[in-house]
C-alpha cells in the first residue's frame, strides 16, 4: 500500500470527520474548501488515488458518493448498535425489551461520538416519508435512545396504545393533549390523549440511506 502525501491525508481526516458529523459524505468541493484545494479537479486526483489504494470507495455518477473503508478511519472509535426494527406512521413496531435485542435485524458499526455520550442505545430502519422535511427519509436509520420523558420538539418513538402502532414524529404537549407532528406538509398532526401515549424513546443522530 502507497505511503500517502499530506494533502491525501488531510482529504481522507477531513472526509471522516465530515461524515461524523453532518451524517453524510462531503461533496468534491465541500472538500476544495474544507481542504483548501485549489481547484476540483486536485480533489479528484487525490479521491482516485485514495480510491485505488483502498482507503475510500467512490461512485463518481453519485454527488456523496464517497464511503471510508473499513480499517482507514483516522482515530476513530465505534460502537456496534442493533437495528431492531422497522418504523413508520401506523405500522406496528416490536417489543423493544432486551429480550427482543438478542435477535437485531442486523448490527450497525456507528461512529461514537455521533452517539452524544450515550450508550444504551438502539436503531430503527424509517420506512415512509412522514419526516422527510427533518430530513429523516425512507430508508434511513435513526439512532434511538431509550425515553419515557420528552420535552417539546424532541423526535421521538410513539406507541399508540388503543390503535397498536408505533410512529416517528416530533413531540408537543398542548393541554390534555399530546399533538405528534409530522415533518411533512403533506401529513396531518397526529392527536392523542396522554394516556394512550408511550414514548419508547427519543431519536439522537439519523444515518441517511445514500444508496
Amino acid at each position: 500500500m502507497k505511503k500517502l502525501s499530506a494533502r491525501q491525508e488531510r482529504i481522507l481526516q477531513f472526509i471522516t470527520d465530515f461524515i461524523e458529523e453532518q451524517g453524510y459524505p462531503p461533496t468534491v468541493r465541500d472538500i476544495q474548501h474544507g481542504c483548501d484545494i485549489s481547484s476540483t479537479s486536485v480533489v479528484d486526483y487525490n479521491l482516485n488515488i485514495l480510491q485505488r489504494e483502498e482507503f475510500i470507495r467512490r461512485s463518481p455518477e453519485i454527488s456523496r458518493g464517497l464511503e471510508i473503508l473499513k480499517g482507514h478511519r483516522p482515530g476513530a472509535r465505534t460502537t456496534y448498535v442493533p437495528v431492531l426494527a422497522y418504523i413508520a406512521a401506523g405500522q406496528p413496531l416490536p417489543d423493544l425489551s432486551a429480550e427482543h435485542r438478542d435477535a437485531p435485524l442486523e448490527i450497525l458499526e456507528v461512529a461514537t461520538n455521533r452517539l452524544n455520550g450515550e450508550s444504551d442505545v438502539y436503531a430503527l430502519r424509517v420506512r415512509g416519508t412522514s419526516m422527510i422535511d427533518a430530513l429523516i427519509a425512507d430508508g434511513d436509520i435513526v439512532i434511538v435512545k431509550p425515553a419515557d420523558t420528552v420535552k417539546d420538539g424532541d423526535t421521538v418513538v410513539a406507541w399508540l396504545k388503543r390503535e397498536n402502532e408505533a410512529t416517528l414524529k416530533r413531540f408537543y404537549h398542548e393541554g390534555d393533549r399530546i399533538r405528534l407532528q409530522p415533518a411533512n406538509t403533506r401529513m396531518e398532526p397526529i392527536y392523542v390523549s396522554p394516556d394512550n401515549l408511550d414514548i419508547q424513546g427519543k431519536v439522537i443522530t439519523v444515518l441517511r440511506d445514500l444508496a
